[in-house]
């Protein structure tokens, strides 16, 4: 991401963004057979990955 122009400044009135928080870690699956292992998702009980 580039930096902003030093002509370039923000509205008074706009706050500091904060900072944007980590996802956490996903758990593996235990279960052999869970369709969202492989990335596939479930729709209606049909595994699908698109």
């Amino acid at each position: 991401m580039g930096q902003r122009p030093s002509h370039v400044k923000p509205p008074q009135h706009l706050s500091k963004s904060p900072p944007v928080p980590k996802p956490a870690p996903a758990a593996p699956a235990t279960d052999p057979l869970d369709p969202t292992r492989y990335g596939d998702w479930e729709r209606k009980g049909v595994a699908v990955d698109f």
